[in-house]
């Protein structure tokens, strides 16, 4: 691809490092901010700085918040009973969209993968240990995508878990194994909650 101005190739180059952005997309991104007015662009610009810099990550559950407590775990109406553990910070989006449940979340911060070099030591995963056991806390959902590293991550944290007196489940399998749980129907994502089972019953399958 070629440029007529090296300020237009920097800025196409950076878009196109983003997941899922390739060259062409970049450089139709660059072109529109380059027909906003200034005051737009700098206000775009802004708001992507701030994000980045003022951002906070929950210290109970480490969603992503603009306070040190996330608006979830702070507020008085959801179930401090019950912790739903997921993979990322997308997963939470996923289920908050279904309105069905209205419990705490646990942000892993990723599963149990060797093959990329994710051990348990990297995940959050003594807090979750912590909380269950500082809390009493009553059920730990495990809402993990349906994949063999997913699998060997709910296997590892039943293991840590299994002292303590907490119910643990997992979603119902209407996900397909080998499945992303961000990128599941929001009806299906609700009736995997809503029907979860207990995780002998899943770990038998």
């Amino acid at each position: 691809m070629i440029f007529s101005s090296a300020l237009i190739e920097t800025a196409v180059n950076e878009f196109a490092r983003m997941p899922g952005i390739g060259k062409k997309t970049a450089l139709r991104l660059v072109l529109h901010l380059l027909k906003q007015e200034p005051a737009q662009v700098q206000q775009f610009s802004d708001a992507i700085a701030r994000m980045r810099q003022q951002i906070k990550f929950c210290k109970q559950c480490h969603n992503v918040s603009d306070e040190d407590i996330c608006s979830i775990c702070a507020s008085h109406t959801r179930n401090k009973d019950i912790v739903c553990v997921v993979e990322n910070i997308r997963d939470v989006m996923a289920i908050e969209n279904t309105q069905q449940y209205n419990g705490l979340y646990h942000v892993l911060g990723g599963i149990i993968s060797p093959i990329d070099g994710i051990g348990p030591d990297q995940l959050n995963i003594h807090s979750l240990v912590e909380r269950v056991q500082q809390q009493g806390t009553a059920e730990v959902i495990m809402a993990l995508s349906p994949t063999i590293e997913g699998d060997t991550t709910i296997y590892y944290l039943s293991k840590k878990l299994k002292d303590y007196p907490v119910k643990v489940t997992t979603i119902a399998r209407g996900i397909a194994f080998g499945g992303e749980l961000e990128y599941a129907d929001e009806m299906t994502l609700a009736r995997s909650i809503t029907n979860r089972l207990p995780l002998e019953n899943y770990m038998q399958k």
